[in-house]
């Protein structure tokens, strides 16, 4: 008996210790708040459009009147602006997850990581709401035990999957489901993929906060009325069928591109269509972003297999194997780039090492590391680099939160390639 009660006592210290823990590695919003002051004054590292040009027309999707700067600093791809103010709005506004809920998610995020700049901009969505003020009390006290079930374990999946991409085990993953259906599954792994893009963006960037986001701490915005869900499955709506066919007639044109990964629809998009109407803006804004390849689709690969390497990322791995396979890269180049960079050209390596590090650290990034980018890719190359290692920052995330399976083209090329399974490779490794 005594040691069972022993036993016991040292799994409860345990987790009282991981807790502890987990909150001690939180910055406080108080702090980031101070933090965000300093910000008014930063040098951006993007140039800024101007609020009058062309691509700030009809993207204060927001806020009437109000162009934030993390749209402002796509000057150097205009096309991808606008696009992206929309895609921010439908993260938090469609969907059938409460606005709220994801912006508290994307809070849990910033504080993980000390990131000042989002953390205003969701504060202030957060105030434009009864239930919105009610969870950002909860934050301040640092006591969310005053939110729902769901809400809190919404926040905890956040933050679990932010951490580690694994970090989601079938203990958690269940205490979750049990509170949320699978399109809503989907959606809060989209959100927490995406608040964790936006805020590679912010720090790589180096955003200045604008000071109207300190003036006026309470957004003002129009937002759509939320009606939740009450069905304890999912309903195919009529917005997945649609999105289902403009999937496979995208996916039939794709299988002519010989640069594709050549696995008709990849599994990654499958999952994608239980959330249509956020999947819709987000695969707007990524497939005009991806239009702009001043940096050559090969070195883009090299950026996300370091990154999903990095992560532990089994899908996304596979995918970029397949991806440089089919561009020529020789299978001797790829044996190496499991175990160093010994094979990468100095061009290539100024880009992993920045992906390296965005990945680990965004909000430790400085002047330097960004100015790296510059010198060796110009202004436009250095921010495609940057949406590049924010895209697998997300889809590291999505897919393998998800577990998803992997596609057999993506298995066999990869066997073919290493010989071994990617477990296999990555255990060798360590």
């Amino acid at each position: 008996m005594k040691m069972l009660f022993s036993i016991a006592f040292i799994i409860a210290a345990s987790f009282l210790t991981a807790l502890a823990q987990e909150k001690n590695s939180l910055t406080s919003l108080d702090a980031l708040n101070q933090l965000a002051k300093q910000k008014v004054s930063a040098q951006a590292n993007v140039p800024l459009a101007d609020q009058k040009a062309e691509l700030c027309v009809g993207a204060d999707v927001l806020e009437a009147g109000k162009v934030p700067n993390y749209v402002r600093a796509l000057a150097l791809l205009p096309n991808a602006a606008k696009p992206f103010a929309i895609t921010f709005r439908a993260y938090l506004y469609e969907g059938s997850v409460a606005p709220e809920t994801k912006m508290a998610m994307g809070v849990r995020i910033v504080q993980i990581y000390g990131s000042a700049y989002p953390a205003i901009h969701l504060q202030r969505l957060l105030r434009a709401s009864e239930r919105g003020q009610k969870m950002l009390a909860a934050f301040k006290a640092n006591d969310l035990s005053t939110l729902s079930v769901g809400e809190q374990r919404a926040i905890h999946y956040a933050d679990l999957l932010t951490r580690d991409i694994h970090g989601v085990n079938d203990a958690e993953f269940h205490k979750t489901r049990a509170s949320f259906n699978d399109s809503q599954i989907v959606e809060l792994t989209m959100t927490t993929a995406f608040f964790n893009y936006f805020l590679r963006f912010c720090e790589g960037t180096n955003l200045p906060l604008e000071k109207w986001a300190l003036d006026e701490p309470v957004a003002k915005i129009s937002a759509p009325k939320f009606e939740p869900l009450t069905a304890r499955i999912s309903l195919v709506s009529n917005e997945q069928m649609t999105l289902g066919a403009e999937t496979m007639s995208a996916a039939e044109a794709q299988a002519k591109n010989p640069n594709g990964l050549g696995i008709g629809i990849a599994n990654s998009q499958r999952a994608f269509m239980l959330v249509p109407n956020i999947t819709r803006a987000w695969r707007a804004f990524t497939g005009v972003s991806r239009d702009y390849n001043q940096v050559t689709r090969e070195i883009k690969l090299h950026v996300s297999f370091a990154i999903s390497m990095a992560n532990g990322c089994r899908y996304c791995t596979l995918h970029q194997v397949q991806g440089l396979r089919r561009l020529g890269v020789q299978p001797s180049k790829l044996m190496a780039m499991a175990r160093d960079d010994s094979q990468l050209s100095p061009r290539e390596l100024v880009a992993v090492s920045f992906a390296r590090k965005i990945t680990r650290e965004p909000a430790k990034l400085g002047k330097a590391d960004y100015d790296a980018l510059v010198a060796e890719f110009q202004p436009q190359g250095a921010l495609e680099v940057l949406l590049q290692c924010g895209n697998f920052a997300y889809m590291n995330r999505f897919t393998d939160g998800l577990r998803l399976p992997s596609e057999d083209e993506a298995v066999h090329t990869y066997l073919e390639t290493y010989g071994k399974s990617f477990e296999e490779v990555r255990k060798a490794k360590q």
